[in-house]
């Protein structure tokens, strides 16, 4: 077996469902979860007619690079949501089965095995982060290195602490913005110095933007092509974009996103993808294009998570220390108020008294740095519908009064 397989840790929610074992949660209450980020709002119904419409492409072979009605729709779409110049859809897109499996397989075409006696290339990953991009730089021969969050720069990673000689081992670099589990969204002055450190160093920049249109404040999240279009950086070197449709039009199990950006990585890209075996199917494709060329249901989505967020974030606050974020679905909630609590011990009562989960911080970290930024924290997604999430913040609100009485 692959020897890398090997340092992979368990996933969350494997070490969630061991932290539950054994527990037979009070038959009292209905079982919510607010443990993981899968969208529940009902898919529109032109996009499943779509996906209908076009099952006859059940024959045939896909391509890899996609249909090129796709890649328009998706480099109209970047054009009209980022205000930046003209996409070419034939050689700055690429069409994928999801942003994950692109996120994870992404390491695979861009990390260069580092000759033999040399140290490891770096992945630099946040902390918190999504797990996959820990995993991918693992099965592509590197090391991560976690740069944990900035609390005082909402939590944004804190590059600024990394030393050089470790830059100068990074090939490829993930982020998350807006980010998982904290919503935190980067300034163009966070990418400004992010683009002079890849000019630097050399690294790719991969960034993860499937969050980007569930968003709280009137003025959208900025992108990562939008902010090297906004400094100059034509051609967008050693920058690659991932979005999806599964948070934006609540399609997950589609599994429909895309890859934009320099089109030299990109062909490279490709041709991996090429034997990798990853094209999307003909009625998903078709499905995407409807959903890339409609916005209205993306602003009805919108609207959906904001009355959430905006009714259940000031329950919370009762009882957590936790702020609406900028954006994503998430609560990032500091469970510390309560001596003796941890967040595993918080997530364990919580799921065993009132059947509630929720995910523990130190699930979505690693101990880096001499500290886990996850510790003492939880992450809620407020994927339900909005009664549901306010059964849950009561119960969760009941929970935390009788900690602290």
């Amino acid at each position: 077996m692959n020897p890398f397989l090997a340092k992979l840790h368990s996933y969350p929610f494997e070490k969630l469902r061991q932290l539950f074992a054994g527990i037979t949660p009070n038959p009292a209450y209905s079982p919510i979860s607010l443990g993981i980020g899968e969208p529940k709002h009902p898919t529109p119904a032109f996009i499943q007619q779509a996906l209908i419409d076009n099952l006859q492409g059940l024959a045939a072979y896909p391509s890899t690079i996609g249909s090129a009605e796709l890649r328009t729709a998706i480099a109209g779409w970047l054009e009209r949501r980022y205000g930046i110049p003209a996409i070419d859809p034939a050689t700055q897109v690429l069409p994928v089965n999801g942003s994950r499996e692109a996120l994870f397989a992404f390491a695979q075409a861009v990390v260069s095995p580092a000759p033999a006696g040399a140290p490891p290339a770096l992945v630099m990953c946040p902390n918190p982060f999504y797990q996959i991009y820990e995993g991918a730089a693992y099965l592509a021969g590197a090391e991560p290195y976690f740069a944990n969050s900035d609390p005082a720069r909402n939590f944004a990673p804190d590059y600024r602490s990394v030393p050089a000689d470790v830059w100068q081992r990074v090939q490829l670099l993930y982020l998350c913005s807006p980010g998982n589990p904290t919503g935190a969204v980067l300034t163009l002055d966070d990418w400004r110095e992010l683009f002079a450190l890849s000019d630097r160093y050399g690294f790719v920049i991969a960034a993860d933007e499937c969050y980007s249109e569930i968003y709280f404040k009137a003025e959208a999240p900025l992108g990562a092509l939008e902010a090297a279009h906004q400094l100059g950086r034509a051609g967008y070197p050693r920058l690659v974009v991932f979005s999806s449709l599964s948070k934006r039009s609540n399609v997950p199990g589609m599994r429909s996103g895309f890859v934009a950006g320099d089109a030299a990585i990109i062909k490279s890209f490709l041709l991996y993808r090429t034997y990798h075996g990853s094209a999307m199917s003909l009625p998903v494709q078709a499905a995407s294009v409807a959903a890339w060329n409609d916005e209205p249901h993306v602003i009805d989505n919108r609207a959906k998570y904001r009355l959430k967020f905006e009714q259940v974030t000031p329950l919370l606050q009762d009882v957590l220390n936790v702020e609406l974020p900028d954006a994503a679905f998430y609560l990032w909630a500091d469970v510390g108020r309560y001596a003796g609590i941890s967040d595993t011990e918080y997530a364990k009562r919580l799921y065993a008294e009132y059947n509630v989960t929720v995910l523990p911080g130190s699930y979505l970290a690693r101990d880096a740095h001499g500290v886990n930024p996850g510790h003492n924290r939880i992450r809620m997604a407020l994927v339900a519908e909005v009664e549901e999430c306010l059964e849950a913040t009561r119960r969760i609100v009941e929970f935390s009064k009788k900690l602290s009485a």
